[in-house]
């Protein structure tokens, strides 16, 4: 799953002072949750501890002014006790009519309410307008990195954790993989330009066999991995998209169909939004969902980038680990772990060199606290390219969403929640056919999928 990212900001000579002060400031706050078990970023912790909020959002690059917040906050609170105040008065001088023994002091009454009536509609009013700008900035909250999370400003500066594989070398010259599946007659592009335009693609002969034998291997190594499988709907309405925290960002990237419902970008989308108003039962935790699913994407922020082939392209289909558990920062951390670790162990299985970088301050989204990319290697460009990513949120997604369950003690808690890509296509072709290639512009089939195949080379 991938977040919008925050625009990198322009590096500066020297950063050491403030990033000291940073890495103090969020390791108070790593001690100050592990304790006490915070709920993270209602208002009352926002108003507690606006320094480490002004600290995350200053690491992650996202513009956000949490005195801004308070200020709003201040107002709201004072509009709310004033139309408190105002109901209550209300209230007593409609008690007062009823029981009022003359026609002239009703008449009174009556008179001095409806200038209380018209205090209070006034206060109401202005709260309902600081009430839309307040919750617009909640929305906007930045959730609070973890301690691991290296300073960075983009995706340039993640840090690599693992290489795996030899970086595949050829005696001949390779080709990239839209010159192998054009020739082996795996894809249409042309004809697919014809039809849905920037990005389109037809999957053909042999390139849609390969799909259909990742997407069974695929059901069956992380079925195994103790997983329900779930077909969800791809439509989903706009509000689980705030709920998931893709917004409020760039809303250009989706898709925006009729009634203002949206095309998902990803299964963790209706995944997550599938327990929204829920109190779950503890013993049912962890919730572990394997969500497979067609994506959309629009990829506005990409025009330039990646324009051919299967790199980027607007519809997909996609593999997602979605877990739901209980709010243990422990139990997250692990998980988290477990989750991305099973997308190696998947690629491990068929052979295909790769390595894992952790993402930076800069390249994380509003809601993530850590995040994990796994990138393939890629022959003919001689880089790695991601084909995953795994995060967690602590209780971020399930706050907004009000997924809850009561623990051992009875005390009402909000939900973690993780999220990791299985293995998405067509994207993971590419490496897989260009790693694979032979020097007759055949391809030799990963032992992993010869079974689901039918055969060990395409030709």
């Amino acid at each position: 799953m991938e977040i919008e990212s925050p625009k990198a900001q322009p590096r500066k000579k020297s950063r050491t002072g403030a990033a000291v002060g940073t890495i103090i400031t969020l390791f108070l706050l790593s001690i100050y949750c592990y304790y006490y078990r915070t709920d993270m970023l209602d208002i009352r912790f926002i108003r507690e501890n606006k320094d480490i909020v002004a600290a995350a959002a200053k690491k992650k690059h996202i513009a956000f002014d949490v005195d801004e917040l308070i200020a709003l906050d201040e107002k709201r609170r004072a509009l709310m006790a004033a139309s408190e105040a105002k109901r209550a008065e209300q209230n007593a001088a409609n008690s007062s009519i009823a029981s009022a023994i003359s026609a002239d002091d009703r008449a009174r009454l009556i008179s001095s309410m409806k200038t209380v009536k018209t205090d209070l509609e006034k206060a109401e009013t202005e709260l309902k307008e600081i009430m839309k700008a307040w919750q617009d900035l909640m929305l906007r909250v930045p959730n609070i990195p973890d301690m691991s999370v290296p300073e960075g400003d983009s995706d340039a500066d993640n840090k690599e954790v693992k290489v795996w594989g030899e970086k595949t070398a050829f005696s001949f010259e390779a080709k990239d993989h839209i010159e192998l599946m054009t020739n082996l007659k795996m894809v249409d592009f042309e004809r697919a330009a014809k039809v849905h335009g920037f990005r389109g693609y037809y999957l053909t002969g042999d390139g849609a066999r390969l799909c259909f034998a990742i997407w069974s291997y695929a059901m069956d190594f992380f079925s195994g991995k103790g997983f329900t499988p779930i077909m969800p709907p791809a439509i989903v309405r706009k509000i689980f998209l705030y709920g998931t925290g893709y917004l409020p960002g760039d809303a250009n990237d989706f898709y925006t169909i009729q009634d203002g419902d949206v095309l998902a970008g990803t299964a963790e989308v209706p995944l997550m939004a599938m327990h929204s108003e829920e109190i779950l039962d503890l013993a049912e935790l962890p919730k572990r969902y394997l969500g497979f699913s067609p994506s959309y994407r629009r990829e506005i922020g990409a025009h330039g980038k990646d324009v051919k082939g299967l790199i980027r392209v607007h519809e997909f289909q996609k593999f997602e680990q979605v877990v739901i558990c209980e709010a243990n920062h422990e139990t997250s951390v692990r998980t988290h772990e477990e989750l991305n670790r099973n997308t190696e162990e998947f690629i491990e299985s068929l052979g295909i060199p790769y390595h894992t970088v952790i993402n930076c301050g800069g390249d994380l989204g509003i809601g993530q606290v850590k995040k994990y990319d796994i990138e393939l290697w890629v022959p003919k460009e001689g880089k790695y390219r991601e084909i995953s990513s795994a995060s967690y949120f602590h209780d971020f997604q399930c706050r907004r969403l009000n997924i809850r369950y009561k623990d051992a003690a009875g005390k009402m808690n909000y939900c973690h929640s993780l999220n990791s890509t299985a293995i998405p296509t067509p994207r993971i072709l590419v490496s897989l056919v260009e790693n694979f290639q032979q020097a007759d512009g055949t391809i030799r089939v990963p032992e992993a999928l010869v079974k689901y195949l039918g055969k060990n080379a395409i030709q």
